[in-house]
């Protein structure tokens, strides 16, 4: 499993927000600019930051967006799940046609590495539920900073 661009982009618009003064809001459009997004892309990110609950959008001349919830509230697992949709199990591949299919009973006594896999990715999403947004956009030197 990897995250991908999109949660990436969320991970760093939440990580801006977050290290804004109090009260300070940001556009997408700085944020955007300050790391070198694409600006649709940014704005699309943050729609959907907004429509989760995490950021709370401010309209007007001098509106953009701020935080809805604390970084330390929010798990990763749950932050990309919201983005990207569940955390999908490895795909099969199948033994009769050679193709990516989901794992049947059949297959799964079949596969030599199916229990090893899926136990992996078990263990991966019960990091991913432990690992909080704070943690994750602190400064590496500064330590864990909300």
């Amino acid at each position: 499993m990897g995250l991908t661009k999109k949660t990436g982009y969320g991970l760093t618009a939440m990580g801006h927000l977050a290290h804004l003064p109090q009260g300070q809001l940001a556009t997408a459009r700085e944020i955007a600019q300050c790391y070198g997004i694409p600006q649709a892309l940014m704005m699309n990110v943050m729609k959907r930051l907004a429509a989760a609950g995490y950021v709370e959008s401010v309209r007007g001349a001098h509106g953009g967006y701020r935080l809805a919830r604390h970084l330390s509230e929010v798990t990763l697992e749950e932050f990309s799940t919201k983005l990207e949709g569940p955390v999908r199990q490895a795909a099969c591949i199948s033994h009769v046609t050679g193709d990516l299919a989901a794992c049947s009973e059949a297959n799964q006594l079949l596969c030599p590495v199916h229990d090893p896999v899926h136990r992996v990715q078990r263990r991966l999403q019960d990091f991913l539920k432990r690992v909080t947004l704070a943690e994750i956009v602190a400064p590496v030197a500064s330590g864990a900073r909300q």
